[in-house]
């Protein structure tokens, strides 16, 4: 079973559950993969769904989960999906943070004879999806996995990622491509400030004495 939309950017894996947010994050193309928007139109979204629905279920532990998606789901989903990520990019402090009323969403939440509490996604179509990611945000929160899942800082790409390093410092998806980019421009920058700053030469002789 595969995340479908993050195999495409070759990202590090979200465990468990929370790859179901990094998936409909990654359903957006991106300027490495300019493929199409998975969620443009209805025959992509449900190819989309039908894969990362079966890779879900079988991290969470739960049974298969068939949904069908329609037209009228497909805003909705690419709305969310722009909260997600400006929310993310605001908790990173590359964005300023959102006054709007962000989505929000049913879900049935249990109590057991054994005294454990689970959670579940209710609703069709964009519901239950927007309950399902927001479910899993919710209990990533709760693990501190949640504070891991970043946008790549490389606004051209602004792929979901999952930060598997040390002291949680890590902004780009791909160290070898967004971060290597990034470091060359700024080093080219800095170079060029240089020689700007420098006086070319004899410029000090053709300078009018005191």
């Amino acid at each position: 079973m595969t995340w479908p939309a993050t195999e495409r950017y070759f990202p590090t894996a979200v465990p468990g559950g929370l790859g179901l947010v990094q998936d409909i994050l990654n359903t957006a193309p991106s300027c490495g993969v300019p493929e199409a928007d998975l969620l443009d139109d209805v025959a992509a979204a449900q190819e989309w769904i039908s894969v990362a629905l079966p890779t879900w279920a079988e991290r969470t532990g739960r049974a298969a989960v068939r949904l069908t998606l329609t037209e009228e789901d497909l805003p909705r989903l690419r709305q969310l999906r722009e909260q997600l990520r400006r929310a993310l990019l605001s908790r990173c402090g590359t964005t300023s943070g959102e006054t709007a009323r962000f989505t929000s969403c049913a879900l049935q939440v249990s109590l057991h004879g054994d005294a454990a509490v689970t959670t579940e996604p209710e609703g069709e179509g964009w519901r239950w999806l927007t309950s399902a990611v927001l479910c899993e945000a919710l209990l990533a929160q709760t693990t501190g996995e949640w504070r891991r899942l970043k946008i790549c800082r490389n606004e051209r790409c602004a792929t979901a990622f999952y930060d598997r390093s040390r002291n949680n410092s890590g902004v780009w998806h791909s160290t070898r491509g967004c971060g290597n980019a990034a470091n060359l421009r700024a080093s080219r920058q800095r170079r060029r400030a240089y020689a700007e700053s420098v006086p070319a030469p004899g410029d000090a002789q053709r300078k009018e004495p005191n």
